[in-house]
C-alpha cells in the first residue's frame, strides 16, 4: 500500500491542530483518508493508545494517557468519585480503575485500556458542577471537589465509607469546597441527611 508523502505531511498538519492524538471518526470528518490513516499507524507516523484513538509519533509522550484516550473515545464522561478525589488531592486512595460517570440511557464503553469503572447518573447530577481540565492540550470533564463529595457518600457503598468521609475533611480543612456548595449537591444527590452528621462534626 503506497500513500503520497503530500498526504501524509497534510495528515500530519491535522494531527497536530489537534493536539497530536485523534479518534478515527475525527480523523476522517478532518478529511485523512482511511488509507493514509492507517497506512500511518503500520509505519509507524502514528502510536495507538486504543483501539481508535491514534497519537502522532513525534508527539510528547502523554503525561495522563488515562483521562486522555477516554476524552477523546468516550467524550459524554465525566471522571468521577476516587478518579476525581486524586485529581483534587482529596484522598489517598490510588485508583487502579478509572471512574467515570455517564447518562443512565448510554450504551457501556468498549475500551481496550484504560479499565474503568462506571457509574450512571441522571441528566441532572451529571452535569452539575462538572470542571473542565487541561492534559496534555486536551480538554477533559471532571467534577468539581463539593460535587465529588456529595457524589462519594451518594456511592458511599460502592466506594467505602471511610473514602467520603476522608474526603469530606479534607474538602473542608483544606478549603477545597465550601459549605454552602457540599449542601446544595447534597441535596441533589439526595444524601444531605447522610452527610449532615459528619459535616456538624467536623465544621462546628
Amino acid at each position: 500500500m503506497y500513500v503520497s508523502t503530500d498526504k501524509i505531511e497534510d495528515a500530519i498538519e491535522i494531527f497536530k491542530e489537534h493536539e497530536g492524538v485523534m479518534r478515527t471518526a475525527e480523523a476522517l470528518d478532518a478529511g485523512i483518508y482511511p488509507r493514509t490513516l492507517y497506512y500511518m499507524r503500520d509505519e509507524g507516523y502514528l502510536t495507538q493508545l486504543e483501539r481508535g484513538v491514534y497519537q502522532l509519533q513525534d508527539s510528547e509522550p502523554l503525561s495522563n494517557p488515562d483521562f486522555v484516550v477516554i476524552s477523546r473515545k468516550i467524550p459524554d464522561a465525566v471522571i468521577c468519585l476516587i478518579s476525581a478525589l486524586d485529581l483534587h488531592e482529596m484522598t489517598d486512595e490510588i485508583p487502579h480503575k478509572v471512574h467515570i460517570a455517564l447518562p443512565r440511557t448510554s450504551r457501556n464503553p468498549s475500551l481496550d485500556y484504560p479499565p474503568v469503572n462506571v457509574y450512571r447518573f441522571s441528566e441532572e447530577t451529571l452535569t452539575a458542577g462538572v470542571e473542565t481540565k487541561q492534559f496534555d492540550g486536551i480538554s477533559v470533564k471532571v467534577f468539581n471537589p463539593a460535587k465529588t463529595i456529595a457524589d462519594c457518600f451518594k456511592f458511599r457503598n460502592q466506594i467505602g465509607h471511610d473514602v467520603a468521609i476522608e474526603a469530606l475533611k479534607r474538602g473542608i480543612n483544606e478549603r477545597k469546597a465550601t459549605l454552602a456548595d457540599i449542601f446544595e449537591y447534597s441535596e441533589m444527590c439526595r444524601v444531605k441527611n447522610v452527610i449532615q452528621p459528619y459535616i456538624d462534626a467536623i465544621a462546628y
